[in-house]
């Protein structure tokens, strides 16, 4: 496997577009669209929050045949809601699309973040739509830019193995999360695989990436991971498409963490020697999720005790005397008591942007990975002003 320069419109056949239309009150762009030249298997996973965003209404309908030809994402306006006015907003915008495109509007997915219970501008979406078709290049950058809000670097990722590519982007860094998806993330390809297979395939890679992540224990209204895949570079083995597919994932759920409203490290925690894997992600999940850990790696705080109250209420058993725990590969807990000659070395290591830490329950062979990132100053006074 190869990590590529390009992203999303590696892939044969991809084409993408990014530009301001006016959502955004500052001029930034705010609205992509990725299209491939002809019709994809495509399949998506999504948010389990009751509240859900009107896209996410369509974007299930247009996906009943398990296909599609294009997405359309804008932001700056979440489209959460709004009613059936919402839903309307969200099906008009996948009809002018079409139009544009030559693709029918069944074909057309969309996703829409930013703020929620706001209407989307349509006549400002009906303006920017015009002449579209010819505004689709195989350069991703702008596209990558029109998806954010919050985030203050764009997130792509290509890779080739064999003779097919993967390409992908995705847009998070508050109200991050996922159950069953991140915010938003689309993944092209030019593999041949049906629907029914890259739907087992998605749900294994984001069980193991997005979903073992969170920023702030928000989980979104509008998560969405899309995988769209039109067959033009052939078939390829499945095992080797999952380990793509895999480090795709993981590797954007990293970009989300580390990118983090207000976040100054990333924190990867892997739990090991667990019963079975369910446990090491919970007790993963547990430790990256804790306020009181996230404050304690922002504050350079050595102070162990948060990790093991997080392993512990995560409601798997184990015994707390065999517990061995790691922090930027320095022991700091061995059997369950803690080595406080290690603190100083340990203090030092935690100026590092990243943090590792390991837990070994010594108790079995099972092994997981969760991502998340530290919680500071600048996260509560982001989103005290969201609205404003």
């Amino acid at each position: 496997m190869k990590i590529l320069k390009k992203g999303i419109t590696a892939p044969k056949g991809f084409y993408a577009l990014g530009k301001a239309v006016g959502i955004k009150k500052n001029k930034k762009k705010d609205f992509a669209i990725v299209c491939s030249k002809k019709i994809c298997n495509t399949v998506a996973v999504y948010t389990k929050n009751y509240v859900k965003g009107a896209p996410l209404y369509v974007t299930k309908d247009h996906l009943k045949d398990g296909k599609a030809q294009a997405v359309v994402i804008t932001s700056g306006v979440a489209n959460v809601c709004t009613g059936k006015k919402g839903i309307k907003d969200a099906e008009d915008i996948t009809k002018l699309v079409g139009k544009e495109l030559d693709i029918k509007k069944d074909n057309i997915l969309i996703a829409q973040t930013g703020l929620i219970g706001a209407f989307t501008p349509m006549k400002k979406i009906k303006a920017g739509v015009k002449g579209i078709k010819k505004q689709l290049t195989k350069d991703s950058e702008n596209a990558t830019k029109a998806i954010l809000t919050t985030d203050t670097v764009k997130k792509e990722i290509a890779v080739k193995t064999g003779n097919i590519i993967i390409g992908a982007m995705a847009k998070g860094a508050g109200m991050i999360h996922p159950n069953m998806a991140t915010m938003l993330c689309f993944i092209f390809t030019d593999a041949d695989f049906p629907s029914s297979k890259l739907k087992t395939m998605l749900k294994k890679a984001v069980d193991n990436s997005f979903n073992m992540l969170s920023v702030d224990m928000d989980t979104s209204t509008s998560d969405m991971v899309m995988l769209m895949a039109n067959g033009e570079a052939g078939k390829i083995e499945e095992k080797k498409f999952q380990s793509a597919l895999n480090f795709i994932c993981k590797e954007l759920a990293k970009k989300i963490a580390t990118d983090g409203e207000g976040a100054t490290k990333l924190i990867e925690t892997t739990v090991k020697n667990a019963k079975t894997e369910e446990d090491a992600k919970k007790i993963a999940k547990s430790i990256v999720t804790s306020n009181l850990v996230k404050c304690m790696i922002f504050g350079k705080d050595v102070n162990w005790g948060r990790i093991m109250c997080a392993a512990g209420y995560a409601d798997v058993p184990f015994n707390q005397e065999k517990i061995d725990i790691f922090i930027n590969n320095i022991k700091i807990v061995s059997k369950g008591k803690g080595l406080n000659k290690n603190k100083k070395k340990i203090k030092k290591t935690l100026n590092k942007k990243k943090v590792d830490i390991l837990v070994n329950l010594n108790k079995g062979s099972s092994k997981a990975t969760a991502w998340g990132c530290d919680l500071t100053y600048k996260y509560v006074k982001i989103n005290a002003h969201y609205h404003t």
